[in-house]
Parts: C-alpha cells; structure tokens; sequence
C-alpha cells in the first residue's frame, strides 16, 4: 500500500437519469442539465447508467450526443452498456458518431454477460439466434477491433455511383483507447487489462476468496492490481472508481436526513455476499467533505487510483443532486488534491 494516497486528477459523477412514464422528456432533460452543471462546476466528466425496460435512460449514447451539443470540455461516459443487449457493429458506428460530435469526448464503459430476464426478453431480442448468440468476452472483442478500426466488411471500393468503407465510418481514432470495461471480478479486471482497456470499477465486487468473504476495499485493491498487472501500460493504465459518496457540507438538515437514512437502508447488504453470484456491496458514505476524504483516504483501493465516477443515488430529486455535485466540486475534490477544469 503506498504511504500516501495518489493527488485526485479527474473527479466525475455518474447518474442514471430516472423519469415519470408519463413525462419521460422532463427526466431526460433533467439529466442534461446536470451535465451541464458538472461542467461549470469544473468535473473532468459525467457518466450515464443504462437502463432496459425500466424507467431510466435505455440508450445513453442518444443523450450523450444531445449532451455533447451542449457542452465543450465535459468528457461523456457510459457506466456501463451491457453489449448483450447490442450488435457491437451497430454500436460501434453510434459510439464514434457521437465521439465525432463531441469532440472526442466520449468514454464508452461496456460490459458482458447475458442480458438481465434474459428468458423473459429473448424471443423479442434475439427470436432466432437466442442459443446461438455470444454473451461473453468475444462480444466486448469483436466491438473493440470494429472501434480500433479493424476491418468490418470483406469490400471497399466503389460500386456504381456509392463508394464503401471496409471499417466503421466515421473513424474516430482516438476512441480506441477511451474504451472502459466495468468489471467486479478478477477475471474481468484480467481480461480488460490484456486486451488495452481502461477500467471501471464500482460499488460492487464478487468475493472470490477462498471463505467467499473478505474486505470490499482488500478485494477491490487486488482488481486494480490484478488489471494494470496484465496491462501493456502497467501501473499508469487507467483506473476509475465509482462509489457513492454524498458530501453534506451545504445540505439542509432535511437533507442530510434523507441521505442518512438512505445509506442506512441500504447498509444491510454490504455486511456479507449477496445472491449466487456472491456479490459484495461498498457501504454508501455519507458526511462532509472533511470527513469523506479520511475515509476515502483510509481506502485501500482509493489509495492507488487518481480517477473517480461517484454516483449519484437513483431516487434523490434535482435539487439535492445540484447541492451534492456542488459540495463535490468546491469541497471534497480539493480536499483529496483536485482542481477542477476549465
């Protein structure tokens, strides 16, 4: 473990960006302005969840190009795409669209595995090929060459009037190396390493020890170090964490109950493994920005990154996410040594 933690040099937020069915354009504006926010207030970036078949944002890339037509420095990120929901042909074309738009802004996090109630969903996604489809490593593969430029089609050249690209059009390319894969597994950390990818780890880890218990913060640790282990670029390959962390420096009284409980609630689940998979949660930290950086500081995982995406708990309304971003911006990220951007 290093004497000290590493100067915080990117502070970002992730939000999922929840909406009334009946009223889906004000959620999605809602989110908008807060990336929006995020760039005045000086974030390095602003990350999206994905959401299927639920009342949250289920196509992020759409947004991140709205975004992008409403911000200039304010790097876009996904957090994650699960790619068994995609044809990693067709997100790559939408992935350096977007990253074209932005400027070359765009950090697309993606991960693998099947796609949640796969067995509710599969004959509308996947009616004929449902046995035949590759949900696993090879996915995430195939989308990284298409990106990197690799050839799509087995044809370029002209026919008739129309002339045709044998890779991805357009070609950003410098997307190739701001892709993120989030994993909470060694194998995943493994494998995001080997292949050149940044990585994106969460609130959320597999204990794979042999008792199938241990520390959140140990077994984060050793994904850090297991993945820039198997990474060409070692101990400088990109690591971003994503815990929630809600500073309270300038909430109201009313607030800071609501995060309290909030946390609270959710304290439970982080006490032992969780379901067949054995996952294991991060307790959520709440208080001022003095006493999050201690913590975040006594982190055995934090203590070896310099990139962060804290998330924004899902339920809380527009105002406490302005109070929350804010005390991020002017309190807790120039406590663990950051400056914000211009």
């Amino acid at each position: 473990m290093p004497s000290t933690p590493r100067p915080l040099r990117k502070l970002g937020f992730l939000t999922i960006g929840l909406f009334d069915e009946a009223d889906p354009r004000r959620g999605h504006e809602t989110t908008l302005e807060i990336i929006e926010l995020g760039e005045r207030l000086g974030f390095d970036s602003a990350w999206l969840r994905h959401r299927h078949l639920q009342y949250g944002i289920s196509s992020p890339v759409a947004v991140l190009a709205a975004a992008s037509q409403r911000t200039s420095r304010i790097e876009l990120g996904t957090a994650v795409i699960p790619l068994g929901w995609e044809n990693p042909l067709r997100l790559a074309e939408d992935l350096a669209t977007v990253d074209v738009l932005s400027g070359g802004r765009l950090n697309p996090g993606v991960s693998v595995g099947p796609p949640m109630h796969f067995d509710r969903v599969k004959e509308t996604l996947y009616p004929d090929t449902a046995d035949a489809e590759d949900f696993g490593y090879g996915r995430a593969r195939r989308l990284l060459d298409l990106v990197r430029g690799e050839p799509a089609s087995g044809f370029s050249g002209t026919e008739g009037f129309e002339v045709f690209s044998d890779r991805v059009q357009p070609h950003s390319p410098g997307l190739g190396s701001r892709l993120w894969y989030g994993g909470g597994s060694l194998g995943s950390a493994r494998w995001a390493g080997e292949n050149g990818m940044n990585f994106l780890t969460s609130s959320v880890v597999k204990a794979e020890g042999p008792d199938g218990e241990g520390d959140f913060a140990d077994i984060q640790l050793a994904l850090v170090r297991a993945f820039r282990a198997a990474h060409p670029d070692g101990d400088a390959a990109r690591v971003s964490q994503g815990l929630v962390v809600i500073p309270t420096d300038s909430a109201t009284p009313e607030q800071r109950a609501k995060y309290e409980e909030f946390a609270a609630r959710r304290l439970p689940r982080t006490t032992s493994p969780q379901g067949p998979a054995r996952l294991l949660f991060a307790p959520d930290l709440v208080g001022t920005s003095a006493e999050l950086a201690e913590r975040l500081h006594a982190h055995a995982a934090f203590r070896e990154i310099d990139e962060v995406a804290f998330a924004l708990p899902f339920t809380f309304a527009p105002e406490d996410y302005v109070q929350i971003l804010t005390d991020m911006a002017t309190h807790l990220g120039p406590a663990l040594g950051w400056k914000p951007g211009v």
